[in-house]
């Protein structure tokens, strides 16, 4: 993942993917999560839905880089870490994936369970990706603006011309803009709101946080 953003799934959305293999069926099952705890309960969730199955193999990263991944019972690195390499390769973060597995009653070795669980993994990445359900998640950074009311057009257009946008606007004894824009590219609207003030403080900005753009 990298420093200026991720992708992630939509959150309440889940996506599934299938493969099957000499009677074995992959049922890959992929959504967003924001915590190990939502993830352990997604994992449980599928268990509960797929009680019947032989293995219910989970991986999940987040966005602060944390990142597990468990072969529940199949040997070892054959399942999870696969599962785990396919969620790393599409660079998508606060996600879990769980691929249940029905054994179809043939042993497929070490090799042909990593290129299943790969596959269905995969499966359901592209499934998740077809429906629109991933999305960019940026480093964004709110700004606040208190502003006269003789100022609102310009300022705005400020916003624009710095790649912002004006989230919302309170019209009262003055006006109050909640903008928000790409970490970096605040400074810019900020000084210049300054310069527009005479060298006042009208804007301030907060903390930077990952959000959709």
């Amino acid at each position: 993942m990298s420093a200026g953003g991720y992708r992630t799934l939509r959150a309440g959305h889940e996506a599934t993917g299938e493969f099957e293999d000499r009677r074995s069926r992959f049922i890959a099952q992929l959504t967003h999560v924001g915590t190990e705890a939502e993830a352990d309960a997604f994992l449980a969730a599928v268990r509960a839905r797929h009680h019947d199955a032989r293995h219910n193999v989970p991986a999940w990263i987040l966005a602060d880089g944390r990142e597990r991944c468990s072969d529940d019972g199949e040997p070892s690195r054959t399942s999870g870490m696969p599962v785990l390499e396919v969620l790393r390769g599409a660079g998508l973060a606060d996600v879990c994936c769980v691929v249940t597995r029905y054994f179809g009653g043939t042993l497929l070795g070490p090799g042909g369970l990593v290129r299943a669980y790969t596959a269905a993994a995969q499966e359901a990445v592209a499934a998740a990706e077809g429906d629109g359900d991933v999305v960019e998640m940026t480093l964004v950074v709110p700004v606040t603006v208190q502003l006269p009311y003789a100022l609102y057009d310009r300022v705005t257009r400020l916003c624009a011309d710095a790649g912002g946008k004006v989230c919302d606007s309170l019209f009262a004894e003055d006006v109050q803009l909640s903008c928000a824009f790409r970490a970096g590219d605040e400074g810019r609207f900020v000084a210049a709101v300054r310069e527009l003030a005479g060298g006042e403080e009208l804007a301030r900005a907060g903390e930077a946080r990952f959000s959709e753009f």
